[in-house]
């Protein structure tokens, strides 16, 4: 089955050019962030430049885990159910369930492997960079030197190579029919995760106005509560779809589309509720503090900034991320559909309506991530800000959560109808045959 999977690789390498893509950045990230705790191993390296750079590898580097996770999975539960067919054909050819699951998770480490493999220059130089950030800044001493060791290098392939192996097993169950046993799977974590952020967020009423640990309940509680709400995304979507006023051609076929690909559209709905849940709460919460601050004439002290430089680290790394998982995922679900919109073609239907059911699918999943984001994210903004400034919703939320919308808009729509455009390039009656 290894064989296979390489040969697989060799003969179809455009179908993995995602899930590389997805591994290389995954591993990019985790190894710039982590190479920061070698930095800090070093001997002579004072106390405050250490804890500097331990806690931005320790938190980042925490959340690069669950999003190569993330990331990886998306992409690969898209690769497998396309490629449904073929495996079937190999089931009849007599290959067990098992030797399918070892070919396509011998195809990700593969893909991983060679993913992590890219990426050691550019983490490298990432490091460097980020070290010159963190001493522009006065939090770390200038005569600390950039080391990429061990921690970086071992943390970068083993977590990116854990990710793709555990994703593509993942997937390949999913592609089983187990749709049952894995609803109850996600039952429970998110339930789970619901219940811990709203206890998250409760616990913030219990800070003073200036504890220095103010901001982590409702910033992990926000966090918690995307997570729930994401892991429910197929539910949620459905829900929604049910209550639809969509009317037309188009809005009918978009509202059947996505309420038959709910399963293989979780994976954008969830990156669209992390997003903005993460975005918006982290973010308007940072501006809020900042301007508490000055307001209040004090200097921020060297724990603020390495809490500022983390906010917006976090959120930086989260756009690259989930903008990754958006488009690989949206331009392998759109890309897939060649024979669809042909045979769309060949009953009546123009060009333009095909765009506009597009569209029109884009912009129901936009609306539904961002609202289920946005309650998560105010759930975390709204008790803080009552702590912090006597308010309830700060003046600063609005401008974030624009800004956030408007990525989110940007990218699901643009990618879904950008790559819907390309399809429709080809005749119909060659993408129906070509594709049959």
């Amino acid at each position: 089955m290894f064989l296979l999977a390489m040969r697989s690789i060799r003969q179809r390498p455009g179908r993995f050019l995602a899930t590389l893509l997805s591994a290389f950045l995954g591993a990019a990230i985790i190894m710039t962030f982590n190479a920061m705790h070698d930095t800090a191993g070093q001997p002579g390296v004072d106390a405050v430049s250490s804890e500097t750079l331990s806690t931005a590898a320790g938190v980042v580097g925490g959340y690069g885990t669950v999003l190569v996770f993330f990331a990886i999975a998306s992409t690969l539960t898209v690769n497998v159910r396309q490629r449904a067919a073929e495996m079937e054909l190999l089931r009849c050819s007599g290959a067990t369930p098992g030797q399918i699951k070892r070919m396509v998770v011998g195809e990700a480490v593969a893909v991983a492997l060679t993913g992590a493999a890219l990426a050691i220059g550019p983490a490298m130089l990432g490091g460097r960079a980020l070290l010159e950030v963190f001493q522009d800044s006065g939090q770390v001493a200038r005569s600390v030197e950039f080391d990429f060791g061990p921690v970086a290098f071992l943390t970068g392939f083993d977590i990116t190579l854990l990710a793709a192996a555990g994703a593509a097993f993942l997937a390949v169950r999913r592609a089983g029919g187990r749709s049952r046993r894995r609803s109850r799977a996600r039952t429970v974590p998110a339930y789970a995760a619901l219940v811990a952020g709203a206890a998250a967020v409760t616990s913030t009423f219990a800070f003073s106005a200036k504890d220095a640990a103010l901001m982590a309940p409702p910033a992990y509680g926000a966090i918690l509560l995307s997570v729930g709400c994401a892991l429910k995304a197929p539910q949620l979507l459905a829900a929604v779809l049910d209550r639809l006023p969509l009317g037309g051609a188009s809005g009918w076929l978009a509202v059947r589309n996505l309420r038959e690909r709910a399963g293989q559209l979780a994976g954008i709905l969830m990156s669209l509720i992390l997003f903005t849940s993460v975005a918006t709460a982290t973010l308007t919460m940072q501006a809020v503090e900042s301007d508490a601050v000055a307001a209040s004439g004090a200097v921020k002290s060297v724990d603020a900034k390495n809490l500022e430089t983390l906010n917006f680290t976090v959120v930086g790394v989260i756009v690259v991320f989930v903008c990754v998982m958006l488009v690989n995922s949206l331009y392998a679900a759109t890309s897939y559909r060649v024979r669809e919109f042909g045979q769309q073609r060949l009953a009546g239907a123009t060009p333009g309506q095909v765009l506009g059911v597009v569209g029109a699918e884009g912009l129901v999943l936009t609306v539904v991530g961002v609202f289920f984001g946005t309650l998560a994210a105010l759930a975390g903004i709204v008790p803080f800000t009552v702590v912090r400034t006597d308010a309830v919703v700060p003046e600063q939320a609005f401008g974030v959560w624009l800004a956030v919308v408007a990525v989110c808009a940007a990218v699901t729509m643009g990618t879904g109808l950008a790559t819907a455009r390309r399809a429709l390039r080809t005749p119909a009656v060659r993408a129906v045959a070509t594709a049959a």
